[in-house]
């Protein structure tokens, strides 16, 4: 029987790219995305695919069930993957765009993470692999709801690979860099929402930093890569006999996990502050 696996946040970049990839090299795929709209363009392109909203606690039992179903009860493979990003400075977050990303970025993958656990222990075997980001690494100005998020992902995976170490469950991290995706225009009406800019007192640099390199099409990063780069590591932690615990993806998250063990936070704020 082909091995199995669900992956959240299918409607492009990334978790598309893979699901297209796996399903290529015989996996069963289930493609879900946040929109059922997204979930049935995919069904047309050939896909199985339904709504999962990581922010809807409902949403996420029904499209874990959905996968158990599916397969009998069994899974092989979880790649948490959908997130999505507030830009702004911390000071202007709102309590309420921290909960909501909270929701979607962590609070949602464990859910679903804890909902297949029992099938993978049972079965004998099991790989939950989590898309980290080289801001899981590393802080950024106007990042900060991103960054703790995925600061969270990394303490809260690492925690859960230690657990499951008594059991056949591997536990694994992916960390991107600059990828081309759709993560800063999807993050516009996000901080359209909750970023009240022109009343912060930060608003002179919001003009001229920030807007700027969240409404300007600037063409790729330098060291930008395509999710196929995500995808060939993500086969990796999947198909490798003993996976390793990160499997990290472009020069600069390569380079961040470097100056973050060799840099004093002094000279590390430094850097990334100019970046």
């Amino acid at each position: 029987m082909a091995r199995s696996i669900l992956i959240t946040g299918c409607s492009s970049g990334i978790g598309l790219d893979a699901a297209r990839t796996l399903r290529a090299r015989g996996w069963r795929v289930f493609a879900t995305c946040r929109a059922e709209a997204d979930a049935a363009r995919l069904r047309d392109a050939g896909l199985e695919s339904w709504r999962l909203d990581c922010a809807d606690p409902a949403s996420v039992r029904e499209g874990a069930e959905r996968a158990l179903e599916a397969t009998g009860g069994t899974l092989d493979a979880l790649f948490n993957n959908g997130a999505h990003a507030v830009p702004g400075a911390v000071e202007d977050l709102p309590r309420e765009a921290l909960r909501e990303i909270f929701e979607v970025n962590l609070f949602g993958w464990h859910d679903l993470t804890r909902r297949v656990i029992p099938a993978m222990r049972a079965q004998g075997h099991g790989r939950i692999v989590n898309c980290s980001s080289v801001l899981g690494l590393v802080a950024a100005p106007w990042k900060g709801a991103y960054v703790a998020t995925k600061y969270a992902l990394e303490g809260l995976t690492d925690s859960l690979r230690l657990e499951m170490r008594d059991t056949p469950i591997h536990v694994v991290l992916i960390e991107p860099g600059p990828i081309g995706t759709r993560i800063r225009v999807n993050s516009i009406p996000h901080f359209e929402r909750w970023i009240d800019w022109e009343r912060s007192a930060r608003a002179d640099q919001y003009r001229t930093s920030l807007l700027r390199r969240l409404y300007e099409e600037r063409g790729p990063d330098r060291f930008e890569k395509t999710p196929a780069a995500v995808t060939a590591r993500l086969v990796e932690a999947l198909e490798a006999e003993r996976p390793r615990a990160r499997y990290r993806v472009t020069t600069p998250t390569h380079a961040a996990a470097l100056i973050r063990r060799l840099l004093p936070d002094r000279l590390l704020d430094r850097v990334l502050a100019g970046s």
